[in-house]
This record gives C-alpha cells, sequence and structure tokens, in this order.
C-alpha cells in the first residue's frame, strides 16, 4: 500500500509543474536602469515589491514585444511564462484565459513568455488555448532569456506588477490569480 501512495504521490508532483531539468550555466548580464550595476542575483532582484525586468524577445511575427511597453499603460500586468509542451501550463492555461476576459478591459495585460523551441508548436497552441494577449519566445526553451532573468525553474510561473512597475505577487494559480487580479483592481 505504501508504495501505490509513493508512486500516486509522484505522480501528482510530476503533473503540477515542469521543472528545467539542465542547469543553466551561461549567465546573463542585467544592469539596473538607474544605477547601471550589474544584477548578480536575480531570483532576489525579481521578488515581490522590487521593480520589474524588462523583458523584450521576438513576438509571433517576428516584431520585438517589450513588457515595458505595457507596464505603466495599464494597472496591472501579469507576466505569464509557460510552454505548449508542458501539460501543467495548458491545465492552468482557462485560468489565465479567464483573468484576462474578466478584468482586460479594467486594467489588466498579461504577456505570454513562451519556452517552446519550435515556433508552429508555439503558434498552435496560442490559437488552441485562446490566448489574445501579447506573446514572445526566443524559442530557445529553458535558456530563454527572459525566465534566465526572473529565476523560472518551473512552469507555469507568473509575475504581477502594478502601474507603478512594483512585482506584487509571483506564481499565483486558479482562483488565487482571480482573486489577486480582482482585489488589485478594486
Amino acid at each position: 500500500m505504501r508504495k501505490v501512495f509513493l508512486m500516486i504521490a509522484a505522480g501528482l508532483l510530476l503533473t503540477t509543474s515542469c521543472k528545467q531539468k539542465t542547469k543553466v550555466v551561461e549567465k546573463i548580464k542585467v544592469v539596473d536602469s538607474e544605477t547601471m550595476e550589474e544584477i548578480t542575483d536575480m531570483a532576489a532582484a525579481t521578488d515581490v515589491n522590487n521593480t520589474f525586468v524588462d523583458i523584450a524577445l521576438p513576438g509571433p511575427q517576428g516584431q520585438t514585444v517589450r513588457v515595458r511597453d505595457y507596464v505603466g499603460q495599464n494597472k496591472l500586468v501579469l507576466i505569464d511564462f509557460w510552454a505548449s509542451w508542458c501539460g501543467p501550463c495548458i491545465r492552468e492555461l482557462p485560468h489565465v484565459v479567464k483573468a484576462y476576459d474578466l478584468y482586460h478591459d479594467k486594467g489588466l495585460e498579461i504577456v505570454g513568455v513562451s519556452l517552446d523551441k519550435d515556433k508552429a508548436s508555439w503558434l498552435a497552441a496560442i490559437e488552441q488555448t485562446g490566448q489574445k494577449w501579447p506573446q514572445m519566445s526566443d524559442l530557445k526553451g529553458w535558456d530563454c532569456e527572459g525566465a534566465l532573468f526572473y529565476g523560472i525553474q518551473s512552469i507555469p510561473a507568473n509575475v504581477l506588477i502594478n502601474e507603478h512597475g512594483k512585482i506584487i505577487a509571483r506564481d499565483l494559480r486558479g482562483e488565487d490569480l482571480l482573486s489577486t487580479i480582482a482585489q488589485q483592481l478594486q
């Protein structure tokens, strides 16, 4: 009986997020836009209560999409890290779509950052899941610069930013995502 429980528990862990399997060795140099000093601890730099780190990556048609173009123009911006091959991401997307549908007209924008490597799969998943918001991907999988900037080690993951550019929450899912956005937009 214990063996069965452990197998079920292990199966549940595997289905709650897609985790990075390889350690990223290459370091990205990120500097503070005000002091121009190098930021060495990205996980701490992108934690709640800090100013967001801008991401600029190619969009589906090759245009450059920048998070900074949406922060300040909206009351809230949710950076949503996902991938077409990530089952837990696909299962979480209905909540993200619902948040967009309920709150976009009230000041929410979402920017999707895909950890895909295959452009056709990425584009098909955007269409199939009903993601109507701006999307970006450098098609580098776990080596995605945007994910590296935010210290993303598993997906789905997200970062919620207020209109002043402050990170106010991370890794919201399901009803927590919806209730946090509703509370912030009151």
